[in-house]
């Protein structure tokens, strides 16, 4: 098919090196240059992998959409081959990888019982997927007279160079398939712009059948939607000589309409009464053109025309409606999907809202009284759910409070904070000091590890009898403690819980006398912005303490709220706020 273009400096690099990062930046730089000329793009990768392997027969085959590959780029092939050649998703060595999504290795195709024998001489076959956003947008294949012609470290190579071309092989097909459509876009963009803005099923067919009849003279309209569990049209909305009617719905086969969606093909009838399938609804009609509406390769509806005159519609009719149909399927998809995601997002509401009641449930209440000591904590979530929370635990002589922050917001980071929650309620009953605590958590989570969630939490335990604060920290901003009216920051060191298996925590000691405090908030305090873009920081918050530094603890929480709302002055609060105060009392 076409040439091999001239090699680039970046793969001429990666010939002399055979490195595997030389390999990827030449993928990535032939990538990157030719992502929107097909052509040039396949050129350059059929180049590289020579620069890998000296194959033999090589070829790119592409999906065509209807459960097949066919060659898009080969060298070797024959050219008979070329116009003919199509491989069924599945079968053989390229139908298997695409299936798959994996690289098949055959050292010896007369030993393969799912080989397709295509070319006689070939031996040993290659067959690396190519997938860009979940699905295969090509295989990569090479053959050999040889046997055992490809080995692993070919295979490893492939795969990389596999890793950088996905994407722009994607994003090329992409850009053809537009260039093809631009015309018909340009013809439809009207019709485009008075759909865009109708999310509402009933008034989108309204609008449907008002301009289908501003382009074609129909007597009546009919549109069926697919029912997604059963093999029948839903009748959803009709029109008989400007009259709104209601038909009963049809199954597929039965009717015109029937046999349109069951073929997936329009059918234009001049004389009704010369076609058996048609099947009378309303008296006097005696021609019909009935066009499915597909949808992503799927037939979601028919569009239904009908007239009391002989060859009522005509060819032109039919084409104006094929351009039409992928424009009324696109609208009425996306008032489906509207709508069920108005349904979607009342009845997320609604659980998000009972999980906000349960989720006040857990936190334990936001005030605590012992004899030496006063707690108060509050969260503030950005949404309904919050990824922050805090807890307090009673030992032997002992009170404990925690304040955890998971990564993220919404309900997937309060379900982490939940299990996180039980974990530590769970380990704390064995009295164990902060630091061991948080090794024990940490353990616990990793081993339940979460994809991108983990938690920054401070651990704060008073001893009674020796009136005594033990902290540890994972990963939050530095606590403050005020001793003797003076405030400080007191420098926790640690990795946040659940990332990795084994971590050792340090715990800080602290002797603190009455009116001394600790404050420990989550990073939604220093990170909340002004109507400037200035975060509120920890110097001011250091500020604040320092004005409160003779309050209660209550006073306190209430106060370094009051002045994070007084600094954001209005502004959309971007993440969670939690904060605990623990003050010594006499």
């Amino acid at each position: 098919m076409t040439g091999i273009v001239q090699r680039s400096d970046a793969v001429e690099s990666a010939s002399a090196s055979g490195s595997r990062m030389g390999i990827l930046l030449a993928a990535s730089e032939v990538a990157a240059s030719h992502t929107l000329d097909f052509d040039s793009l396949m050129d350059g990768l059929a180049q590289l992998v020579r620069e890998i392997v000296d194959y033999e027969m090589y070829s790119v085959l592409v999906p065509t959409g209807d459960g097949h590959l066919q060659i898009a780029h080969s060298v070797g092939y024959p050219e008979q081959l070329l116009r003919d050649f199509k491989v069924p998703i599945g079968r053989g060595i390229t139908g298997r990888a695409a299936a798959t999504q994996a690289t098949v290795l055959v050292n010896d195709v007369h030993r393969e019982p799912a080989y397709l024998n295509v070319v006689d001489s070939v031996r040993s076959e290659l067959a690396v997927p190519l997938v860009a956003r979940g699905r295969v947008v090509a295989v990569l294949d090479l053959q050999s007279a040889d046997p055992c012609a490809f080995d692993r470290r070919v295979s490893n190579l492939l795969e990389l160079v596999a890793t950088r071309f996905s994407l722009a092989i994607d994003v090329s097909q992409l850009y053809q398939a537009q260039a093809r459509q631009h015309s018909i876009l340009t013809t439809l963009r009207q019709i485009a712009q008075e759909f865009a803005n109708i999310l509402q099923l009933d008034e989108l067919l309204r609008k449907v059948s008002t301009l289908v009849r501003k382009l074609i003279r129909y007597d009546v309209l009919a549109i069926y939607l697919r029912d997604p569990r059963k093999p029948v049209l839903r009748h959803y909305f009709g029109v008989k000589f400007e009259e709104q009617v209601r038909w009963r719905d049809i199954e597929i086969g039965q009717g015109l309409v029937g046999a349109a969606a069951a073929a997936t093909e329009p059918i234009l009838v001049d004389d009704t009464a010369q076609d058996p399938r048609y099947i009378a609804s309303t008296p006097g009609i005696r021609s019909e053109v009935t066009v499915p509406l597909v949808l992503k390769n799927q037939m979601i509806g028919i569009l239904d025309l009908q007239s009391v005159r002989t060859a009522g519609f005509s060819k032109d009719h039919l084409s104006t409606l094929n351009l039409l149909a992928p424009q009324v399927a696109a609208a009425i998809e996306n008032a489906r999907l509207f709508e069920e995601k108005a349904r979607n997002e009342a009845r997320l509401e609604r659980d998000l809202i009972a999980a906000r009641a349960l989720q006040s449930h857990l936190l334990p209440g936001g005030n605590l009284r012992g004899s030496q000591i006063e707690i108060a904590a509050r969260n503030e979530p950005v949404s309904v759910v919050s990824g922050d929370f805090y807890d307090f635990y009673r030992g032997d002589g002992t009170m404990s409070v925690l304040n955890g922050d998971v990564s993220g917001k919404g309900a997937a980071a309060a379900l982490y904070a939940a299990l996180a929650s039980g974990l530590f309620r769970t380990s704390a009953a064995s009295g164990a000091g902060p630091a061991k605590l948080f090794g024990q958590v940490n353990r616990s989570l990793y081993d339940r590890r979460i994809e991108g969630r983990f938690l920054a939490a401070h651990f704060m335990t008073w001893h009674v009898r020796q009136r005594k604060l033990v902290l540890a920290g994972s990963g939050l901003p530095y606590p403050f403690v005020c001793r003797q009216g003076e405030i400080e920051a007191v420098r926790l060191e640690g990795l946040p819980l659940g990332l990795f298996p084994s971590i050792e925590y340090d715990e800080t000691a602290l002797h603190l006398e009455p009116g001394d405090f600790a404050v420990t908030v989550s990073d939604g305090f220093s990170e909340s912005l002004d109507e400037n873009g200035d975060p509120y920081g920890e110097q001011r918050l250091y500020s604040a303490l320092t004005r409160l530094r003779h309050s209660s603890a209550n006073e306190i929480l209430q106060g370094i709220f009051d002045d994070v709302r007084q600094f954001c002055d209005g502004c959309t609060q971007t993440d969670d706020r939690t904060a605990v105060v623990l003050r010594v009392i006499g």
